[in-house]
């Protein structure tokens, strides 16, 4: 008796979950995930009006150089206590010594912006010639420090790419790794090798 009511009242309720369901997909309200909150502006962070001004890149340059610092800080400590292997470590120097390249060739760009305002500024007569020398002056010194960031980023590049192929050798000789990762990073050694004009 049991068996014979209990059949139709689960299909009776299988039926009613079944069109409901489809009822609230065809619905023209939105679902719990269609709607996305409204942009604010206290939520815009200071980036977008810094991107604006020459001075916006050398700071989103800071600021990205300062992540990487601390990101490289800690890697060697977690690296000794086995939580991060030591490709990831090398990884994490690489990319600082590779924000400040970026934060050198930022501040370069910005003097020669500040050497080319000082210099329509001596055109029409507003300021002497001494302060357009004094800005010639500051844009040879961040030239000279860029130029030095760029040969330690090319030679931490280098660096890392021979470690690479090292690892990547005693990998396939332990048959871990494919020969193709042996020669990607005979490649990318090579490339880095390799003059550039």
């Amino acid at each position: 008796m049991i068996r014979a009511i209990a059949l139709p009242v689960m299909f009776l309720t299988s039926a009613m979950i079944a069109l409901a369901a489809d009822q609230s997909s065809k619905s023209d309200e939105p679902g719990e995930f269609d709607i996305e909150p409204p942009i604010l502006k206290q939520n815009l962070s200071d980036e977008l009006a810094q991107a604006a001004t020459p001075d916006g890149d050398v700071a989103r340059c800071d600021k990205k150089l300062e992540r990487a610092k601390r990101n490289a800080a800690g890697a060697e400590r977690l690296w000794k206590i086995g939580v991060l292997a030591k490709v990831e470590v090398e990884q994490r120097a690489l990319k600082a010594v590779k924000c400040e390249a970026e934060v050198a060739s930022a501040r370069v760009a910005q003097a020669k912006g500040t050497v080319a305002q000082q210099e329509t500024r001596v055109a029409s007569g507003e300021t002497s010639k001494q302060e357009l020398e004094v800005a010639k002056t500051a844009l040879a010194e961040t030239i000279e420090a860029e130029q030095k960031a760029v040969a330690k980023r090319e030679t931490a590049e280098l660096e890392f790419a021979e470690a690479n192929l090292r690892r990547q050798q005693r990998l396939l000789k332990l048959g871990s790794a494919h020969k193709s990762d042996v020669t990607n990073a005979e490649e990318k050694l090579a490339e880095l090798k390799a003059p550039k004009n």
